[in-house]
């Protein structure tokens, strides 16, 4: 297939964009007689469903190979942008073998099938080829949280050193503070729910009532209820069943007890309330949050204002088709989000860029690389350079499956001289490569650096 990038990241030549590499399959597909239509729906247990339909080439010779990239490629993507636990494949019998050789005990992508279907979705991910007929309708509703400021509330964020919690009187902060904590490694269940509720009440101490609770939280929530999150890794499975699954219900009665009335108690993953901060803070909707952290979060708000039912784990997504594209090494799949838009991807290029950092972790690498930056070091100037060029392929590729007006962009790589690079590389891709999308690229204002997130968390639960 012909492909043709404008812009080559100059410490990563062979980077295959994925919105370049489909742009060219389905040109290659769309001059294909007999290419036939493949229709998908990624199903949960509680009737979630998600739709994906496409044309892939005829079923024979290089073309297999193709096809079987193609959709697993989008597959892999779909997962962890939307989740779900039970994938229907309609229109092409060996595809549906291919993605269940793929996504089972011992398939290449064992990991997401455990880690996506055991323990988020509670049953390991199952495909089925069905007819077209039988695929169920979609089925997504958003979630009609945030934006709610009044009364008295209290909004918290559980970071893994510190947890942060405000009082908020009809959308103003009243009281803030960050208490230190080690969640990571605690085995006593009851560490977290008493750390929280510990910061409950002192913010309450500053206000005549509370009226509603919301909450933000590394890691993943469904229904106010944690699946995955690195913040209780060190609980034994039988105490997380027995404590903390339910402990932001625990919490919620002890509320209503304490008020005398019902608290509504709202908790969402972090990246979600980051956005949604973003878009109070700018007015505006269609936001897109990245985190280029310790690993690469996001949080989506759609156009209409509203967070979505979805999982939104872009740490896991493909963003780079390149055969030796880099390895995560905790999924094991190659040319994910974590490699190529975090600290770790700032350890991935560092020795392309001529720095010998050994085994030095992470953290310390990325301070490095911004003191480098800083003193106008050409090798760190190349690293930020290779992160926007990617970057702004990748925003286009994401911009595919996401209604997105403003992207808003933050984290620890983000900082300093190096972040706005990345930001300037970035755009000039758009504008360059892809000149009919009209996304806004930012940062947060101080003021939602500063209380941003307490505001929008608070604001989650509707009063009454």
């Amino acid at each position: 297939m012909n492909i043709q990038a404008k812009y080559t990241p100059v410490l990563d030549p062979d980077f295959i964009a994925p919105v370049l590499w489909t742009k060219a399959y389905e040109e290659k597909v769309a001059a294909t007689p007999g290419s036939h239509l493949v229709e998908l729906a990624l199903t949960r247990l509680d009737g979630t469903c998600f739709r994906w339909s496409g044309m892939v080439l005829p079923s024979e010779g290089e073309n297999v190979a193709l096809n079987n990239f193609y959709i697993e490629r989008i597959v892999k993507f779909l997962l962890w942008m939307k989740g779900g636990c039970t994938i229907l494949v309609a229109g092409d019998d060996k595809i549906a073998e291919m993605l269940s050789a793929t996504y089972c005990h011992g398939g290449a992508r064992e990991f997401d099938w455990d880690f996506i279907g055991t323990q988020i979705y509670d049953q390991p991910i199952q495909v089925k080829a069905v007819a077209s007929a039988d695929l169920p309708a979609e089925n997504s509703t958003s979630v009609a949280l945030g934006r709610n400021l009044d009364g008295y509330r209290i909004g918290f964020d559980l970071g893994g050193s510190d947890r942060k919690c405000a009082a908020v009187v009809n959308g103003e902060v009243v009281f803030s503070e960050e208490v230190v904590w080690d969640p990571y490694h605690q085995t006593d269940p009851n560490y977290q729910l008493e750390g929280v509720d510990d910061s409950l009440l002192r913010a309450a101490k500053h206000l005549p009532q509370v009226d509603a609770i919301g909450g933000s939280a590394a890691g993943v929530y469904v229904n106010n209820e944690p699946k995955v999150a690195s913040l209780f890794r060190g609980i034994a499975k039988d105490d997380f069943e027995r404590v903390t699954r339910r402990m932001f219900f625990t919490l919620k009665d002890r509320w209503c007890e304490r008020m005398g009335k019902d608290v509504p108690f709202e908790v969402v993953n972090d990246g979600e309330v980051t956005a949604l901060a973003g878009a109070m803070g700018m007015n505006d909707d269609a936001v897109l949050g990245i985190a280029m952290g310790t690993s690469l979060a996001a949080g989506y708000v759609d156009p209409e204002g509203h967070i979505m039912p979805w999982l939104n784990e872009l740490a896991f997504v493909p963003v780079d088709y390149q055969e030796d594209g880099g390895v995560d090494e905790w999924s094991k799949d190659k040319g994910v989000g974590a490699m190529y838009f975090s600290q770790q991807a700032v350890a991935r290029l560092a020795p392309r860029a001529g720095f010998e950092f050994g085994s030095m972790p992470y953290p310390e690498q990325l301070k490095k690389v911004q003191a480098a930056m800083a003193e106008g070091d050409e090798r760190a100037r190349k690293i930020y350079e290779t992160i926007g060029v990617e970057f702004g392929y990748t925003i286009a590729y994401f911009a595919k499956y996401y209604g997105i007006r403003n992207l808003l962009f933050l984290g620890r790589v983000a900082t300093g001289d190096g972040g706005q690079l990345i930001i300037d590389k970035a755009n000039e891709v758009l504008n360059g490569e892809f000149p009919e999308l009209k996304i806004n690229l930012c940062v947060p204002d101080e003021k939602t650096k500063r209380h941003g997130q307490a505001v929008a968390a608070a604001s989650l639960p509707k009063i009454g």
